[in-house]
């Protein structure tokens, strides 16, 4: 039986870690910052929303015995930012790992979109972002402090994605970011990482992202080649491993975990995966026949005058 939803670092992995995730209260920010947790880091978790904030905390400190310091702030107003790491600061004694996972997104047809609509995604994914990096980069570097910055991205911030054409720019944008500022800032120790999350199914969101009456062309077991979607435990676990120590050597990486959807989507030929064993039988004969006809059809063509004379 396959135990990739157990915790994978030995206990104390992040023992004296200080990690801020923005976006930390529900979903997988919620998920990493348990098992962040768990292994002995204390963690401020930070969105517009305290009192779901709150909630998360105290339900995260009873499971864990750890601390967790929720932060109302707008990632999208950079001083609300200063504000709360500076108070992640004061309660720790430090900040050694930020973690942007804010995100927005929903589905719609682009030229559907008002450029306000286009701003809210952009805002939250790109500028909330930037803004995050640089507050605590820019803070890290006057301090002379290494750190590490882990940022949520998705597989199509390579390839593009219609109908969530704004949370695509946003998330290409700060691929980037990750790639560029991981040379630029490695002379101060601070490292830079991004995970590309496929189909992690989180309440109520996945959901709201799926068409009504699409539930079959959306089906994960067809669209996913292992044939599942993903364990947030198995996202907590690589997350642990970039931020922790034994990830020092790893700067500019940018990690998929989607069970191979973007490669399967990306493949020509890979929708072939749906035919049936005995429909290949069929297949493989006509292609024989086909075979063998042209075959004999090269041949008399040999004997036969040349093309052309």
């Amino acid at each position: 039986m396959p135990n990739y939803n157990q915790p994978m670092l030995r206990p104390e992995a992040l023992k004296g870690k200080r990690i801020f995730v923005t976006g930390g209260g529900t979903g997988l920010g919620r998920s990493m910052t348990r098992y962040f947790l768990e292994l002995g880091a204390s963690v401020a978790i930070g969105s517009r929303k305290l009192e779901v904030l709150e909630q998360t905390a105290r339900e995260l400190e009873a499971e864990t015995g750890g601390k967790v310091l929720p932060l109302a702030c707008d990632v999208r107003k950079y001083n609300e930012l200063e504000e709360a790491f500076a108070r992640t600061r004061e309660t720790f004694g430090g900040l050694d790992v930020l973690v942007n996972n804010a995100a927005g997104n929903f589905i719609s047809p682009t030229e559907r979109l008002s450029h306000r609509a286009f701003d809210v995604v952009v805002d939250i994914v790109l500028k909330g972002s930037y803004n995050a990096t640089l507050a605590a980069g820019k803070h890290w570097i006057e301090n002379k402090q290494a750190g590490t910055v882990l940022n949520i991205v998705t597989s199509y911030a390579w390839t593009g994605s219609g109908y969530v054409v704004p949370s695509a720019c946003g998330k290409a944008g700060v691929l980037a970011m990750t790639r560029s500022l991981a040379v630029e800032w490695a002379k101060y120790g601070i490292r830079h990482h991004a995970i590309a999350p496929g189909p992690f199914p989180t309440e109520g969101a996945w959901d709201r992202l799926i068409p009504p009456g699409m539930e079959e062309q959306f089906d994960l077991s067809k669209r996913v080649p292992l044939g599942r979607a993903g364990d947030h435990q198995e996202l907590a676990n690589l997350a642990a491993y970039l931020v922790s120590d034994f990830g020092q050597y790893l700067n500019g990486e940018v990690v998929c975990i989607d069970g191979g959807e973007w490669l399967q989507g990306a493949g020509e030929f890979s929708q072939l995966s749906a035919v049936p064993e005995a429909m290949w039988d069929a297949i493989q004969a006509g292609i024989k026949s086909k075979t063998k006809t042209a075959n004999r059809s090269g041949s008399g063509a040999k004997n036969g005058p040349e093309a052309g004379q």
